[in-house]
Formats: C-alpha cells, structure tokens, sequence
C-alpha cells in the first residue's frame, strides 16, 4: 500500500478505495441502526452515527471511554458478528458491566516488527492453508488498515564515540586481520574517499602508502577507517542502520511483500521510529474519515503500550499478534464490559517532578487500588494542567498498573495540540464540531459520567521516584535511594533482595580501563540509558535531561567511560527538539550519544560491557546496576552480570551516570568534582520548570511533526530500492532461518475435531509467583550454547551471524528453542535459576526445549503448574505460541495476567486455575505426578474439573475461561483455525 496522506486522512490507491468503498456501502445498507446517521453541522457532505440519540438520559451517564465502545458496536453492526442487543448491554453498562460480553472491531490495526512479522507469517500460512482446500487465498486480506512499524529489530552495534579533544592524541592502531568481532561492515580498499568526518579530507594516503586494511571492530567507537578518528554521532547511527538492514533484509523483503500481496497493509520502515512515537505522531487521527463518513479514532495494537494514544482520547489497546489477526479479518474480538475507574486528578504538579515522577506516582497508587482488568478514565482540574505529552506518558504506563485502558477524553488541550503539529484548521473545526455532536468532547462545567468508582490523586503531593531494581512497581523516592538500595543489599533473595553478607557489602574492586584505575562496588552504575521505547516520548523530560546535561559539562563533570551510556530517540522529532535547543552536543559529551532510532536496550538488545568490568563484577559478585528511562526492566533483559536495574525519568539517568553509581543521597551527597576540585550537587544543575518550559514551548513546534510525516511520506532509500515477490502466495525459502512457514495449520480440518482427555500427562516446569512474559518468550541475543544456536549451527551459521531472537520471529524452529530459555526463570523441580527441566522418564535435568522434544517423541502431553500473576509484563505472542510448540496443553495457575490468559487460549492451551486458597504446596504436589482430566463436550466460563493424579490424588480446578468465544476458540484449536475455518 502506498501512503498518500492529506491532514491525517486515509487516501487510498484507486482499486484499494473502491474495495473499501464497497465494504462501508454494505455495512450501512445492513446496519439496523442506519436510521441514526444523520449529517455533521456546517457540511455538506460528511455524515456520521449520532449515537448520542440512541437514549440520551443513558449515553449521558456513560464514561467517555464507554461512548467510543458504543459507536464502534453501532457503526459495525450487521446482527450477525455484532448484534443489536450489544448495543443495549452498552447503554445499560454500569448493570451489565463485568458479565456481559460486547464485541469490538477497531478503526485500525497496528503491528510492530516483533510480534507483527508472526502475524504477518501466520496470514501468509493461512493463505496457503485454505489455498489447498481449493479456496481463493486473495480472500485473506485485513478488513481494516494495518499498519506495521519496524522498529524493534535495532541492535547496538556502535554505541557512543569518544570525542576527542585532541585528534593527533586518537592511538593508530592496524587491524592485519580479521577477528571473530569483527562488524559486518566491509574492509574498504584503497585510495577511497574519506566521508570528512572528524576534519579527515581526501584519500588516506597512509592507508594506501602501506597498503593495508583497517576494519571497524565491534563494540569500539567508531572511527574513520582512514585516518582512526572518531567519527561523528550520526554515523554511529548510519552505520547500525546499514547493519540493520542487511541482517535483516529477508524480514525485510518479507514486508514489503505483504505490503503487495495484502489489501490494507502499510510498513514503516526502519529508521523511522518507535512504534509508539509513529502511533502517537503520524498514524493517530481522533477522528477518523472514510468516503465523507466519520467515526472516532480507536486501534488495536500488538504491544501492550498502544495504550499510549489513550492520552489523545483514542481507544486503543495492546492485544496480541493472535487476537489481531482475527480484527484484521473482520472478526471483533470480544470484551468483557469492564469496570471504569474514575481517576480524579487534583492540584498542581510539584516543579521538582517530572512528568515521569507524575507516571510512576499513579502506577504505584493504581497498582494499589486493584484496577487490573479496567478501564481508567482520567478526569479532574489537574487535568487540565497535563500536555498530551503528560497525558500520553500516563496511558502508556497503563499496563505497568493492570488496567486494560487508561483514557484521556478530547478536550481543549488535545485540539490546540492537533493544530500544533500541523493538523489544518478546518480539520480540528470538523473534529470539534463531530466530538461535541456526540458528546465526545470533555469541557469544564458540564455533567460528570459515572463511574465504578472513583480514586483522588493530588500531583502535589509527588516528589520525583524511581522504580526498582527487579520490578516496575516497586518505587522508591529518590531521597530514599540510598538507604533502600543498602536495605536491598540485606534483604534474602527474593522481589527485591540480593542477600549479600554484610562483610562484603563493603568491598571495592580495582579494574583497569583505558589506562586508568577506578573502583567499582556494590550500586556502581555501568549501564546507563534513555531508551527508545515509551517515557521518553515526553518533551519536557527529554530536554529536562538535555538542559542538566548542558549544566553539568558546564559546571565541569564528566561520566566514567566504562559506563555504557546511549541514547535511542523515539524518532526524529525527538532527535530535532534536542538538537533545535541546543543540548544534543551537551548530551553527546556525556556520552549519550544518539545510536539509532528503534527498540534496543529495552529489548535486550545491548551490546556487551567490556570485559574488564565484567571480570570486576564477577570477581567481586557484585551488585551492578543499569538505569533506564523505559518502563520495564524484569531480570535478565539487558545483561547478565547486571543484578539490578533501576527505572527513572531521563534526567535521573543522566544524574546517576554522572555519579557511578546508586548508592547515593542526591540531597545530600555530591554527583563528582570538577577540575578544581570543586563538589558539585545535584541541586546546583538541576533545570527549573520554567527553564524547561520556556524551551519546549519554542522548539516543540508544528515543524517537527511536518519533517517526521514527510520522512515517512518519502521513506528511505534503502527501502525504495529493496526487491519483494510479485506472487499471492509467500514463496517459502526452505533455507532461510529467518522465515519459516508455521506448523499451525498443518492439521487443519474443515470441522474442528472433539475436545480429547488429557492423560498421563507430565509436568515440563513448576513455577512460582509473578512469573512474567519476558521469562517465558525469546528476547535479546541467543547464547552460542543454547538450543537455538544449535540449530543454527547446524544450519552453517556461524555465532556473529545469529542475531537476536526478535529477528528471527518469523522462524518457529528458532523460537521454540528460546522458549522459556531465560537465565532467571526459577524451575522448581530444579531447584535453582536457568532455562533448564527435569526430564521425569530419564531422571535427567537438561534444556527445557530439550525435554520436550523427548516428551513430544514419546506423544506424553505436558503442563506447566504456576504461582499467581502468570504472565505478568507486555503482551508476547511467544509466550503461548512457544509453549503450544514445546507440547503444553494445559497451564494450571494461582491466577493470569489477563493479556496473557488469552493468548494461551488462543492458541488451543487450556488455562485452569487453582480454587481459592489452593496451590500445588497446600494440595501436596510435587510437580513429578502424573496428571489426567477431561474438559466437558459441554464446556463452560468458569466450569469446575476434576484433576488426577497417578498417586491417587485428586483435586479440582477452574476451567478460567471468561466467556463463549473463549470456549469457541479453545474447542477450534485456537483462534487461527478457528479464523482459518471461515473460509473453508
């Protein structure tokens, strides 16, 4: 699909609009709710459901959030997929809420690159699937336009350069030849032209003169291959984008063929930004507009983070690549009427916090109230003193507190920012004049919805926090760092212990870096990092940030350099305000350098630290810390000798870079000295309010938005010159390792086959509480001795040639092998951290892939007994899509994270849980039983079912389905063939 955009609307390429055309002609000819259309005031030609008419006493009671729900049921209502009746559920919501279950069908999809490429290789398979039963594959196509961001594939392959002072005192140093790290870069021959960065000019007449090579080593800073001079922070960023590309370009291809082959589908191309930031800057619309008709703004996203445009009053949430598919295909995914909690805000911010203080703040008192499952809706006179870039950072922490959505209605503030980045005026006079129409629009003075309930919140109150060092919702105010970090160090491992003895608490390790001695100790800081992802979308706080950095280069401080310190902007907008004023080079000489725009750190993606530092902390067994500005950080992500990871607002991280460490009273205690040996603190550099404000005020400005669309617009070259297939079905290359056509549709029957009893089965892992979706789903890069490397080794792939999981998301092979290979998953039946199992029939403990492929040879099924909260963390397709591969069938639980839930449902993996007051230990399990049920031919939400065990022990479980679909999907296999069988 090309992309030809006019303010924000859809314009589609002529044979795609008239396809499109026809789906709106006959959803209105069906619709029994026709008679409410009625024209928009002031044109001539728009129209629009005035749901608003429907029962007005109702829809008036009716939270914001809710009224968006309602429109969507009554513009897609055909009395089939989406009946009448759901409409009257809707209206009577605050009676029905909870137990009645309503269906949803977006305005849009949207797919990042690591859950959307399974998506998109599940759509190909299906394409082939139904093509073998004689059925046209042209018939699999989205219902509604998908959008998929490849933003997550970005590595650290070049991270910050060393400015150097004084050129001539940079070190030559010859490469003769090649080493095992070297970067996939090519050895460039002689006499070519110098790129004059970093004042090289001409042909490197030395290079030629001896005739030799020198080849970029990775994880070095980057330097001019001509003359080894540093080279300027954005080549760092060309030069991991070329990789990128490269080792990426057959997922590459694979996108820009479904971008050909599938009506409705657009792909952002690397280099562009997160898929938050292109969400929230380019493809959000608040209201939307098809051939003259408009309805409101609302997207499912494959990310649990899509809730990030809640902020813009656009309903839009994370669901996975599975219940997205079914969206894209027409079929509504069904929502269990939820509670709204209404979130009063109050007071004024404190000028000491930062907009992230403000999102942690409420994470910790949500998270506290028990809203997981709900709706938030925000309302109140504090309000009104957020941004959208306040707004939008709260909703995108709606995950981080359990509610299914955080919603921020349209109001004042939201239109003036629509105008300010560049939405024309007519554009924003429709939009006010529709949302008033159907009472969209939250203004001051006018009668409050009801809600379930309702919290007070007063921003006053907030004093800046981190969160950490194993789980986001843990905060800690940053006047109390230094004492919960010592009270860390004592605590027994556990949620937030590290259990060191006290006579080590004390220990400092010497290490040579660089020619120069330092001290590391328990607290010291060696990752350091404003990542791509989430919070530091805010403007405020990245130049809060930007504006310390400035005044601590200034008052003379610097950040160790074996700290591994980056900076991966959201997009170009960010890169642009912080360059328009002026804190870019400020930041850039602390060694926040700019790597690339896309998920890295994050994910998991970081480069290694080096290895000096390494063998100190090891040596030392030290708790070593990473400080982010993301919004998740569960053990084991970024790096494995990093015990503790704290999250904080950009400006925190580049304080605690600048002090080593967090081991540290900010009050009271100095950041570092300077040159003459002067302490400075952090009260002395730390940026007012109104400093700030003054800044983003004049830079965040209507041309910043403009360059970001007309990037996308143009695409890249790159992009525009990568060759795809031609063909309707995907050619399969059965020698790639990075797209593979999946194994689900193998066994497709027309008519879904009778639930079977479980028998016999044994128990692959046994697990505790809080186990999250990062332990279970593959990230990051692949260890040279796991399950994966092996098959890609056997695959004549040689270790630099792996590449991360992410990467290979298309390959099952691969990413079955990464399934539950997390070096901090707690296996009880082997009594200690690391992706390994007891193999029951052999006695052998050995890689959980391993022991399920033993299983699955000798057809024993298999389950997985878990704690409370399973699943916890972002939405992970692989999460189930791993397990079903590994032979699970059925995951008995204390209780789910609910995202989580349905996706093992929507992969045929049956989620039971644990009565009220049961588990594993008060029942006398061992997890080494045998176990054997039947789920009923009659199967029910909430049905209750008998379990037994080869020892003779019986109990009972709940079958945790929440409604009829999920039952429907679980007898169909799952919802891919339940979704396939449509079209059979």
């Amino acid at each position: 699909m090309a992309y030809v955009r006019g303010d924000r609307d859809w314009k589609w390429n002529n044979d795609k609009e008239d396809w499109k055309h026809k789906q709106i002609s006959a959803k209105m000819t069906e619709n029994p709710f026709h008679y409410l259309v009625e024209p928009l005031s002031g044109t001539s030609d728009k129209t629009f459901f005035n749901v608003s008419k429907l029962k007005a006493t109702e829809y008036d009671s009716l939270p914001y959030c809710i009224r968006v729900v309602l429109e969507a049921v009554v513009r897609n209502c055909d009395g089939v997929l989406v009946k009448e009746q759901d409409a009257f559920n809707i209206l009577n919501w605050k009676a029905t809420c909870e137990f009645k279950e309503i269906p949803f069908l977006p305005a849009r999809v949207m797919l990042q690159d690591f859950t959307g490429i399974p998506a998109m290789v599940d759509f190909a398979a299906m394409r082939d699937a139904i093509s073998k039963f004689g059925r046209d594959p042209k018939q699999v196509n989205p219902a509604c336009p998908t959008d998929l961001i490849a933003d997550h594939s970005l590595q650290l392959d070049f991270t910050k350069c060393i400015v150097a002072q004084n050129v001539s005192s940079v070190p030559t140093v010859e490469t003769h030849k090649p080493t095992t790290k070297q970067s996939p870069g090519k050895t460039l021959g002689r006499k070519a032209q110098c790129r004059s960065q970093s004042g090289c000019k001409g042909a490197c007449e030395l290079g030629a003169a001896h005739g030799s090579s020198r080849e970029q080593i990775e994880n070095t800073p980057m330097l001019c291959p001509f003359h080894l001079q540093p080279i300027a922070e954005p080549e760092a960023a060309l030069k991991s984008l070329e990789i990128e590309f490269n080792r990426n370009k057959e997922r590459l291809q694979f996108f820009k063929w479904c971008t050909k082959a599938f009506h409705n589908v657009a792909v952002i191309p690397p280099e562009t930004g997160t898929v938050h930031q292109v969400n929230l800057e380019f493809l959000s619309r608040v209201v939307m507009e098809e051939k003259g008709f408009i309805y409101p703004d609302s997207v499912l996203g494959t990310d649990s983070h899509t809730t990030m445009v809640n902020g813009l009053g656009i309903l839009g949430l994370g669901v996975g690549g599975i219940e997205s598919e079914a969206a894209m295909l027409g079929v509504p995914i069904t929502l269990t009427l939820p509670e709204v909690i209404g979130c009063e805000l109050t007071g004024a911010i404190n000028p000491l916090a930062t907009s992230i203080d403000v999102v942690l703040s409420i994470t910790k008192h949500l998270k506290q109230a028990g809203v997981a499952g709900t709706f938030v809706e925000f309302f109140g006179n504090g309000v009104s003193q957020l941004s959208v870039a306040d707004r939008t950072t709260i909703a995108n922490m709606c995950p981080e507190y359990g509610a299914t959505v955080a919603f921020f209605p349209v109001d004042s503030v939201t239109l003036r920012h629509l105008k300010q980045t560049g939405v024309d005026v007519q554009s924003v006079s429709t939009f006010e004049t529709y949302l008033q129409a159907v009472k969209l629009l939250r203004q001051e003075n006018v009668q409050q919805p009801e809600y379930s309930k309702v919290l007070q919140i007063n921003l006053n109150s907030i004093v800046p926090y981190v969160s950490g060092p194993k789980r986001p919702q843990d905060r800690i105010s940053v006047m109390d760092m230094k004492k919960d970090f010592e009270a860390c160090l004592n605590e027994k491992t556990g949620l937030k212990g590290f259990q060191i003895p006290e006579k080590k608490q004390s220990i400092m390790v010497p290490v040579t870096y660089e020619n120069s001695e330092y001290s590391l100790s328990h607290g010291c800081v060696v990752i350091a990092a404003v990542t791509s992802c989430t919070n530091n979308c805010n403007p405020s706080v990245m130049l809060t940030a930007g504006l310390l950095a400035k005044k601590a280069v200034e008052a003379g401080l610097t950040v160790k350099p074996y700290i591994k310190t980056s900076l991966s902007p959201g997009s170009g907008t960010v890169t642009y305000y912080l360059s328009a004023s002026g804190v870019l080079p400020y930041l850039s000489k602390l060694g926040f350098d700019i790597i690339g725009y896309g998920c890295a750190r994050c994910v998991g993606n970081t480069n290694p630290l080096p290895e000096s530092i390494v063998t100190a902390i090891k040596e030392g067994e030290l708790v070593a810390c990473g400080v982010f500005s993301g919004n998740k950080h569960f053990e084991g992500n970024r790096c494995s000798c990093v015990c503790a990871n704290y999250l904080a607002s950009p400006p925190l991280v580049v304080a605690y870079a600048l002090a080593g460490t967090v081991n540290i009273d900010l009050q009271t205690e100095a950041l570092g000295e300077n040159a003459q040996g002067e302490k400075i603190f952090l009260r002395d550099i730390w940026p007012s309010r109104e400093e700030v404000l003054e800044v983003e005020e004049t830079m965040v400005i209507p041309s910043m938005f403009s360059e970001l669309k007309l990037k996308i617009e143009k695409q890249n070259t790159r992009w525009n010159l990568l060759d795809a297939p031609e063909s309707t079905l995907f050619p399969w290359d059965l020698r790639s390792t990075f797209i593979r056509s999946p194994p689900f549709f193998h066994k497709l029957e027309k008519i879904p086959p009778p639930i079977q009893p479980i028998e016999k089965a044994h128990v692959l892992l046994y697990l505790g509480d809080s186990v999250t979706t990062d332990h279970m789903s593959p990230a990051g890069s692949i260890p040279r001795t796991s399950p994966a490397a092996k098959y890609l080794i056997q695959k004549n792939l040689i270790p630099r040639e792996f590449n991360s999981y992410g990467a290979r998301r298309g390959n099952d092979a691969v990413m079955t092998r990464g399934t539950f290979a997390n070096m901090k998953l707690f296996n009880k039946l082997v009594g200690k951290t690391g992706p390994k199992t007891f193999h029951l029939p052999s006695g052998q403990i050995m890689d959980v892939f391993d022991a399920a492929e033993l299983y699955q040879k000798a057809e024993i099924p298999l389950i997985i007994i878990a704690g409370k909260k399973y699943g916890l963390g972002n939405s992970r397709d692989w999460a189930a899509k791993g397990p079903f591969l590994l032979g699970v069938r059925v995951v008995i639980a204390e209780s789910y994270e609910k995202i989580h839930k349905d996706h093992l449902v929507g992969m045929g993996i049956a989620p039971l849980q644990f009565l009220s007051g049961e588990n594993a230990e008060t029942l006398g399990l061992s997890a080494k039983e045998q176990y054997s049920f039947s789920l009923p031919v009659d199967l029910t939400p909430r049905h209750k079912i008998e379990v037994k065990t080869n020892t003779g022990k019986t109990f009972h479980v709940i079958a945790a389905f929440d409604n009829e679909a999920e039952v429907t999907f679980y007898k169909h296999g799952g919802i891919l063939s339940y979704v396939a069988r449509k079209y059979l």
